[in-house]
């Protein structure tokens, strides 16, 4: 629990910021609030065998768990980062958490990858 709530603060926070806002949105979902992409609106998650600003969801876990790529030109601000995955591209980070998303969602609020393994969360706000 205290894990999500400092999350949840940190990502709100985010959310007042002018760059995080162009990255970052939050919607209503059946587990309350969660972070997503602002362009497609789509749940963003966070894998629990990650190490800090470390990717290691590749192959067939990220066909299934697309990282959330940053663009050439993305830049870092606080506490939303970007990191370098082994494929050459950037993926976003949430305090060193590389962002995920989950090809089970169809809708935005569709929040069905979290708890997915034990080791899938979505992004509280």
């Amino acid at each position: 629990m205290k894990r999500t709530l400092t999350i949840a603060l940190t990502a709100a926070a985010l959310l007042a910021a002018p760059a995080s806002a162009a990255v970052l949105g939050a919607v209503n979902s059946d587990i309350g609030k969660v972070l997503v992409a602002a362009k497609t609106g789509m749940t963003l998650y966070t894998f629990r065998k990650d190490a800090k600003n470390q990717s290691n969801c590749y192959g067939d876990c990220a066909e299934a768990w697309p990282p959330f790529v940053a663009g050439a030109s993305a830049k870092a601000d606080g506490a939303l980062g970007i990191v370098a995955r082994k494929d050459g591209t950037r993926q976003w980070t949430l305090n060193g958490q590389p962002l995920y998303f989950w090809a089970g969602d169809q809708a935005k609020g569709d929040v069905t990858g979290d708890g997915v393994g034990g080791v899938w969360d979505a992004v509280r706000n």
